[in-house]
């Protein structure tokens, strides 16, 4: 990746400069508003404290959820700048709008090493906007508020990679109209993924899982020719499954996906493995009672809602001699303990694997969360990814304007 990183912009000096940051910290929040995992924020930190530690007067830019096309408090970033400062060890301010008079009146009040949270991004229609005037209208009021007193301009970092798949205000705009910069998150991630698209040490095995096949289709078909296994679970394996003539019960379904899976078994019939056995209950909720059977024996009136023993144990066997792996999207409800299992069981294979020296990406996501809620170790993988659409479209050989806009 042919860009300037934040070591290089550290290196030109950023002391008393202003320095615009697009993080993502579109972290999940219960009810209550509590955040459950603060993964995106810690993985935050190293930028935005080397820029702060050098003396930066650092303005950071990002979203939380979909809100519709205006401000809603339930979409508040404040539960975020509480956690960010706790991270951080530092105040973080934030502004009571996006680009607004609080915006503009607590970045000029801004000193060295100071960090402003603007409220959520998406509070803006024009940062999601499909016209490039009003996207470049909102990018050159998010420039003005990093431009030193002279007029001089400040400096751009781009670190939410959960987002660079977007083509966005904040995200690529403002990265037209800025010096502009990788920090460290989009600089790893970016490395990670060229290392899994270029230079793969073999075996190469990939684990798919999550709801749809549509989601994982693109990804399905370019990995099936580069990977030796192509291991699938989650709710997607349940129109696998039917394409092999299977009967599913309640389980999802995707009937128009069908035929395609079919074709991708028969394409692929030697690199892609389907579970053995399923874990099935009468209804989706967690005090429902488990029952493993055979993937060709579901009930009729029954939902598979996590892989069982034997499918943890055949995928295990495909892991244990893997070189890389990469993994995205957990193997069932790892929500309910009772439907967890095989999730956790595919997450230590590919621990298993990593301690001997496979290299192993979780990519983002729902699989990153599995691992925080299960107790499993970070360090147990080479990689954890922050951004799972944009790991998956990388994957899928898309380009990515947030990258590409900062090779320019």
């Amino acid at each position: 990746m042919a860009v300037r990183t934040l070591e290089d912009l550290l290196n030109e000096g950023v002391e008393g400069r202003g320095v615009l940051v697009r993080s993502d910290l579109n972290v999940p929040l219960d009810e209550d508003g509590t955040i459950t995992d603060p993964g995106r924020i810690i993985a935050s930190v190293p930028t935005l404290n080397a820029l702060a530690e050098a003396g930066a007067k650092v303005v950071v830019t990002a979203h939380l959820g979909r809100p519709k096309g205006g401000p809603d408090p339930k979409f508040s970033l404040a539960p975020v700048a509480a956690a960010l400062g706790e991270k951080l060890g530092r105040h973080v301010q934030l502004a009571g709008d996006v680009v607004g008079t609080d915006a503009l009146a607590r970045a000029e009040g801004l000193t060295d090493g100071d960090v402003l949270l603007l409220e959520n991004i998406r509070f803006d229609p024009r940062e999601t906007s499909k016209d490039d005037a009003e996207r470049l209208e909102l990018a050159k009021a998010l420039a003005s508020l990093v431009e030193g007193a002279d007029g001089s301009p400040g400096a751009f970092v781009s670190d939410g990679f959960g987002v660079v798949h977007r083509k966005q205000a904040s995200v690529y705009d403002v990265a037209t109209i800025l010096p502009h910069y990788a920090g460290t998150l989009v600089a790893a991630e970016v490395k990670v993924l060229e290392q899994l698209t270029s230079s793969t040490e073999r075996p190469y095995a990939v684990v798919l899982g999550g709801s749809k096949v549509s989601d994982k289709l693109a990804v399905i078909e370019n990995l099936a020719t580069k990977a030796d296994s192509l291991i699938i679970g989650g709710g997607m394996c349940f129109t696998f499954l039917a394409a092999q003539g299977v009967s599913v019960g309640t389980s999802l379904l995707q009937e128009e996906m069908i035929d395609t899976c079919r074709k991708l078994l028969e394409d692929y019939a030697d690199v892609i493995h389907l579970p053995v056995d399923i874990v099935v209950a009468d209804k989706f909720a967690a005090d429902a009672e488990p029952e493993t059977v055979a993937c060709d024996r579901i009930p009729d009136g029954k939902m598979g809602l996590d892989i069982g023993p034997e499918s943890v144990k055949r995928f295990t066997a495909l892991l244990s001699n893997a070189k890389t792996v990469f993994w995205n999207g957990p193997m069932g409800v790892f929500e309910f303990p009772a439907f967890s299992a095989g999730t956790k069981g595919v997450a230590e294979a590919i621990i298993g694997a990593t301690g001997k020296g496979a290299f192993s990406v979780v990519g983002g996501g729902d699989s990153a969360a599995a691992v925080r809620q299960l107790g499993l170790p970070e360090d147990g993988f080479s990689h954890i990814s922050t951004g799972g659409g944009a790991s998956l479209e990388y994957l899928e050989g898309k380009t990515l304007p947030g990258i590409e806009v900062l090779e320019s």
